[in-house]
């Protein structure tokens, strides 16, 4: 009786299949070292965060050759769940609430980066992170525009990479360790010049 044909599973970035445990091990690798870069102020130790995960440094090194690809990993996955939250944010709020709102939970993402914002701004600086990351952004803010714009709650003449510059500007800000109040205030400043212009006189 000839044998049923195998269904390839998930491949890891060689081509090569990954097993369900390696799956399971990468996994925890990055959820111990989401948690290990938002706690530090300094570099995180990577053996740190393989004996966290109960794992050798050979199994985060198979999954994770250097420094940079983890903290890619951790960017890129806590990054989806930011992005992910805005139509959820635009079915329970006005467009402008909403803005603000996601702008806040990205500007708190940003604020968990101390631990690995040196190899982060290496990845940025070459170009591996900040391009697609700026692009997913930049979507995101737009579909929230968009929205607001229609309904008369966010200006209709903005681009949305300005925006992105605008909030990207806010950041340092944020790395040095701002007070929260400080951070709200700026956020603010970024959804005033959004909202529509109340009381301008047409062709004034």
């Amino acid at each position: 009786m000839p044998s049923r044909p195998r269904t390839p599973g998930p491949a890891d970035p060689d081509g090569r299949p990954v097993r369900r445990d390696a799956r399971r091990n990468r996994d925890k690798l990055i959820a111990v070292a989401q948690a290990a870069f938002a706690q530090a102020e300094g570099p995180v130790s990577l053996e740190g965060i393989a004996r966290q995960a109960g794992v050798g440094i050979g199994t985060l090194y198979r999954h994770f050759p250097t420094r940079e690809d983890l903290v890619d990993a951790v960017y890129a996955s806590e990054l989806d769940a930011v992005t992910a939250s805005a139509p959820a944010l635009l079915d329970q709020h006005p467009a402008d609430v909403a803005l603000r709102a996601w702008i806040g939970r990205y500007a708190t993402f940003i604020a968990t980066k101390r631990g690995m914002m040196d190899t982060l701004l290496t990845a940025f600086a070459s170009g591996r992170i900040a391009a697609p990351s700026r692009e997913r952004v930049t979507t995101t803010i737009a579909t929230i525009l968009e929205q607001g714009a229609a309904a008369g709650t966010l200006r209709a003449d903005v681009d949305p990479d300005d925006v992105t510059t605008l909030l990207v500007g806010v950041f340092p800000a944020i790395i040095e360790g701002a007070s929260q109040e400080r951070t709200d205030r700026l956020l603010d400043l970024i959804i005033d010049v959004v909202r529509p212009r109340r009381g301008s006189v047409e062709g004034s």
